[in-house]
Order: structure tokens, then sequence, then C-alpha cells
């Protein structure tokens, strides 16, 4: 998607869902289409997500279906269907799908470089069996920090 201006994003104009360590990462719009912010849709079976990990920019997630464990400095949370998080960026976070899976949009800040970084990993890290040292390069090379 290379538009400018206001856009609008069907079902039919979705890309292929990127693999990000078992996240399947739809992207809908990049700060390159916005000038501004990031939005994807992404799912989970139970127990995906990213290590914990922080970035210099900010992230908001809005649950859709399911429930989704956030950790934000520390601090661990069950967020069912129609829960809102936001993370200021820098803050070191994590989230876990749980049972049964789930569905959030996230939402980043101006400057954010998210959509990059997920088909970074999506094109260097093949399904399977996780390769961290190998994430943590990627995602290195992408402005997040893993925090293990």
């Amino acid at each position: 998607m290379t538009r400018s201006g206001a856009f609008i994003v069907r079902p039919a104009d979705h890309q292929t869902p990127l693999n990000v360590v078992g996240v399947k990462v739809t992207v809908l719009a990049s700060n390159s289409v916005t000038r501004a912010c990031e939005i994807t849709l992404q799912k989970g079976e139970a127990g995906m997500g990213p290590p914990p990990h922080r970035h210099a920019w900010d992230e908001s997630f809005y649950v859709l279906n399911g429930s989704v464990e956030f950790n934000c400095d520390g601090v661990t949370e069950i967020c069912p269907a129609g829960t809102l998080v936001h993370v200021p960026a820098n803050t070191l976070h994590a989230f876990q799908f749980v049972d049964g899976g789930g569905e959030m949009l996230e939402f980043t800040g101006s400057g954010g470089n998210a959509t990059r970084m997920f088909g970074a990993v999506h094109e260097a890290i093949p399904p399977g069996p996780l390769d961290l040292p190998k994430v943590i390069e990627v995602l290195a090379r992408n402005g997040v920090e893993v925090a293990l």
C-alpha cells in the first residue's frame, strides 16, 4: 500500500499475515502510508507472543477476541476482549495469548518501526522451533531490545 491521504482497507485488501514468532500479523497501515501511526491485526494461539522487550515508540493494543496476558514493567494482567492496553515508549513489556488464543489490534505511535520489524522477523525466522539468538539479532537490527 503506497497511497497518500485518506484511504480504506477492506478485508479483500489485507495482505497475507506475517508469521512473527508464532503470531499472525496483518499490516493494515504502515507509517509510510499514514505518515504517523501504524496499525496491525494480530492473532495468536495460546502461549504465542513476544519475549519481554522495549522500543522507542508508543504502542497500544485493543483486544478483540479471547484474552491476552500482558506484562508491563513487571505487572501482569489478563486482558479480555474489550480491553485497551497502552505501553509508552521504552517500557519493558511482553504479551501472550491465553487459553483459546485471541485477536487484537495494535496501534503504534508516530515514528514507530513495528511493521518493518515484523516483516524482517517474518523473512528471517521460519516457523517451527524458535531460534531465540536469531530473533534477538533481528529485533536489535530493528530497534527492539529483548530483555530475558
